[in-house]
């Protein structure tokens, strides 16, 4: 629970609910999914093998999952499930609602969420206390970068699990995708993000409009159901070659990554982030934004930036230079066979519940 369900129709906890619930599925456990219902595209009670359990809401920025958390968390209460997996600090409190009934619970704290910039002040204070309080309401944290379990353990004490990301490595043609926009095999660079300012999807497009001699075009996939003046901000540009498609996802967003010439990773705050690891996993050679979380995964498979005219030098110097593109991308489908298929990431989680409910 606490992503918005299955299928995957929002971000990378929706799609690490839906990788990992239908592998432990086809090893025999019986598995269950929270789906809001608002993000709930079909009414379908099974999908995989996976049972799916769906809950009303009150859509808004700070109340759906609030409200959504705590009806799953009463609902689990009085089921069979033995182990609860949690994605993301909803409400740690409550917590404690599941576990009078003998339920163990493991949390995926993903990263530092108080630090997104798209939170207020209090909802940030919030965010924090939550990350504070985590383990003691939890039975296992668990950290999908090791620079999160590191701050984990100086910060508060808490050993926790390091369990990352995991993507397939697949390459799919072009198709009717790329035919939508225009596009062509090479010929784009890709952005994939929720449009918030932590996300930096403006840096990025106002760094690509001052670049001179643009011979690829800026596809930027995403958007933001709650900050509608910020997105107006990032689509404000009279470039012809900078392309919104809006949010993408399966086979689409699969095609978009697979054929690009390099991706760009401009977040800020996070563990590990999905988009970069299935981006690895595409065949995609990597620009990113500097910080500990991106060189984590990436090592020196990708390139790094800092600021807007560093990112204006490395998309100039890039564009002008595949054969760095080429060697990255060797690299970086090494890095993802070795430690980020869903295969692994489903074996470690299958472990750590078998040992959570024989301890």
């Amino acid at each position: 629970m606490g992503s918005r369900g299955i299928p995957a129709r929002y971000a990378g906890f929706e799609t690490c609910a839906e990788e990992l619930s239908k592998r432990l599925a086809e090893r025999g456990h019986e598995v269950t999914v929270y789906c809001c219902r608002p993000y709930s595209i079909t009414k379908d009670r099974y999908i995989n093998g996976v049972r799916r359990i769906i809950v009303p809401t009150i859509r808004g920025k700070h109340s759906e999952k609030l409200l959504f958390s705590i009806i799953c968390l009463i609902h689990v209460a009085f089921t069979r499930n033995e182990v609860i997996l949690m994605l993301g600090l909803n409400i740690p409190v409550l917590f404690i609602l599941p576990r009078i009934f003998r339920k163990k619970i493991a949390v995926n704290v993903d990263g530092l969420e108080w630090k997104r910039k798209k939170w207020g002040r209090f909802a940030s204070r919030y965010l924090l206390f939550c990350e504070k309080i985590a383990g003691y309401f939890s039975h296992q944290v668990i950290t999908d970068a090791r620079c999160i379990q590191s701050y984990y353990r100086k910060t508060y004490g808490v050993e926790s699990t390091f369990i990352p990301y995991g993507t397939e490595v697949a390459i799919i043609p072009p198709g009717d995708t790329l035919k939508k926009y225009g596009l062509k095999k090479g010929d784009y660079i890709l952005y994939v993000s929720r449009f918030s300012p932590e996300n930096n999807p403006l840096l990025v497009r106002e760094a690509f409009d001052e670049i001179k001699n643009q011979t690829k075009k800026m596809v930027l996939v995403g958007g933001s159901p709650f900050d509608d003046e910020y997105v107006r901000k990032v689509r404000d540009t009279q470039n012809p070659n900078v392309i919104f498609t809006g949010t993408i996802y399966g086979a689409g967003y699969k095609e978009l990554l697979s054929n690009a010439y390099f991706y760009i990773q401009a977040t800020e705050v996070g563990g590990t982030h999905p988009a970069l690891v299935e981006a690895l996993g595409h065949g995609n050679f990597v620009l990113a934004n500097d910080v500990p979380e991106h060189r984590e995964v990436l090592r020196d498979a990708g390139m790094y930036y800092r600021g807007k005219k560093d990112l204006i030098n490395k998309l100039q110097m890039l564009i002008e230079n595949p054969l760095v593109i080429r060697e990255g991308c060797i690299k970086g489908r090494k890095i993802v066979k070795e430690d980020y298929s869903w295969d692994k990431v489903s074996d470690s989680y299958e472990k750590l519940f078998g040992k959570m409910i024989n301890d």
